[in-house]
């Protein structure tokens, strides 16, 4: 038996509406938004009297969804400081091929972006960076080069 594919990556944060504009403006697409609660929720993570708030945003091609929560019940708990180093364990980043990343990290910045170091050039292969966006969460984008 194998999987089928990877259905989404979940990531919590405190401001779903900044979350949901900065992924956006990104170039991924709002699929829909819902109010989680009841007996499954609390069954499903282990946690006592689930009630968030979800949106789920996908690629433009389909393929690839963020669910984003914000948890109204129980409360969240600080994960520890929003500006951690990229080698903290844990999921480090969720990368994006982009056509410009230039042009992203300009347009993602009114959002709250800031490259964790800078834009480095892959041989000729790529031009990559990683930034920090909302909730701390790290972003890594990647322009093919031609």
């Amino acid at each position: 038996m194998a999987i089928q594919r990877m259905d989404n990556v979940g990531i919590v944060v405190e401001d779903l509406d900044a979350a949901i504009a900065f992924f956006v403006e990104l170039g991924m697409e709002l699929e829909g938004r819902a109010e989680v609660e009841g007996p499954f929720a609390d069954q499903c993570t282990g946690l006592d009297g689930v009630r968030c708030d979800i949106a789920m945003v996908r690629t433009p091609d389909g393929h690839s969804r963020l669910e984003l929560a914000k948890y109204r019940n129980p409360a969240v708990i600080s994960a520890g400081p929003r500006n951690r180093p990229h080698n903290i364990l844990g999921t480090h980043r969720v990368m994006f091929a982009v056509d410009d990343i230039e042009d992203t990290v300009a347009r993602l910045r009114p959002h709250g972006a800031e490259l964790v170091g800078e834009i480095a050039r892959f041989e000729d292969s790529y031009l990559l960076c990683y930034l920090r966006g909302p909730e701390g969460i790290i972003v890594g984008l990647a322009e093919q080069r031609r």
